[in-house]
């Protein structure tokens, strides 16, 4: 599915790799260190967007590479909320989450030597009330620490959180349904 063009994903995440190449893909990892300060009031949307473009054009890219940028961020009442810092910042993330309905935004950069693409999904999350036990024993397992909203859909979580709408793809990281729509639609152009 990449037209001969090499698909670089500036991104270690595995799980967007695992969903990429279960789609068919063959991708290469290619990531550079880059900033990634959001400008204070940036609405959850607007900010994966410009963090999925600021990691896609931050990978040095050879003329017939295709790069994709991702990022994820979970957000509630219009507070983002990324990866948790440690394990006190995650037991606040999922205290916050508990019981409650959440958005999840996923920003996507495609750029080849002909167009950059950026572009946006969203699901909704609704967790089950937790208890502060249940999410020591979570935290517990290590599976929080390195997601958005220190949780994962596909893994453990998945006992107390729903995706009510949009893709549980996108919820994962990687909104792979859109993904397919527009990589299509960009490589009608070569």
């Amino acid at each position: 599915m990449n037209n001969g063009n090499k698909i670089i994903l500036a991104s270690k995440s595995p799980r967007r790799k695992e969903i990429l190449e279960n789609a068919g893909y063959d991708i290469e990892i290619r990531i550079q260190n880059a900033d990634e300060t959001l400008p204070l009031g940036i609405s959850p949307e607007k900010a994966v967007q410009m963090l999925a473009e600021i990691k896609a054009s931050a990978v040095e890219r050879h003329s017939s590479e295709i790069v994709i940028g991702a990022d994820t961020v979970v957000s509630v009442d219009g507070e983002i909320l990324g990866k948790p810092k440690d394990e006190n910042d995650a037991f606040f993330m999922l205290r916050k989450l508990s019981g409650r309905e959440h958005e999840v935004f996923t920003g996507v950069c495609i750029i080849t030597d002909k167009s950059k693409t950026v572009f946006s999904e969203r699901s909704a999350v609704r967790f089950r009330a937790l208890s502060d036990e249940e999410i020591l024993l979570y935290i517990k397992s290590g599976e929080p620490m390195d997601k958005a909203g220190a949780y994962a859909v596909q893994g453990l979580a998945g006992e107390f959180a729903r995706v009510e709408s949009g893709s549980f793809y996108n919820v994962m990281g990687f909104p792979i349904e859109a993904f397919n729509k527009k990589f299509l639609e960009i490589l009608k152009i070569y």
